[in-house]
């Protein structure tokens, strides 16, 4: 099994947060004046659609290099759409466009696999539970 953890923690004098995993930081904030958002970051959204879009951009990448196929041009666009109160999260579409040196490589092949490999848009296709523990509360989001 593989683990994988990130740590977020406020930015002094904003709204913002700060978030790493190993040598790679993001900022996390809300939009300028919303509930004291600064607009320094993405806000949870953003990240959920980047996480979906950066997971797909890897395992193209990935699955190009087991194929053999060298990449002239890769572009991910993705759309999360939100609805509910909560909201939360009802679809994402994503848009490729992709081209390889070789005008003959399948790329059909290429991002059908590569979608079958993408351990984001698996994950949330398939649902985990999310386990929330703060001060005396324990709360399991399923």
């Amino acid at each position: 099994m593989t683990v994988m953890s990130v740590k977020l923690r406020s930015l002094p004098e904003t709204g913002a947060a700060v978030g790493w995993g190993g040598s790679h930081s993001v900022i996390v904030d809300r939009p300028l004046d919303k509930a004291g958002g600064t607009g320094l970051g993405f806000n949870g959204g953003q990240l959920l659609a980047l996480a979906i879009g950066g997971c797909l951009c890897n395992d193209l990448h990935y699955v190009a290099h087991e194929m053999g196929i060298s990449l002239s041009q890769l572009a991910v666009d993705v759309e999360v759409s939100f609805d509910g109160r909560p909201l939360v999260a009802t679809a994402a579409e994503v848009r490729i466009a992709v081209e390889a040196d070789d005008p003959a490589a399948d790329l059909d092949e290429l991002v059908r696999r590569a979608k079958a490999a993408s351990t984001v848009s698996n994950s949330l296709a398939r649902g985990i539970p999310v386990n929330v523990k703060g001060p005396g509360l324990a709360l399991s989001l399923t």
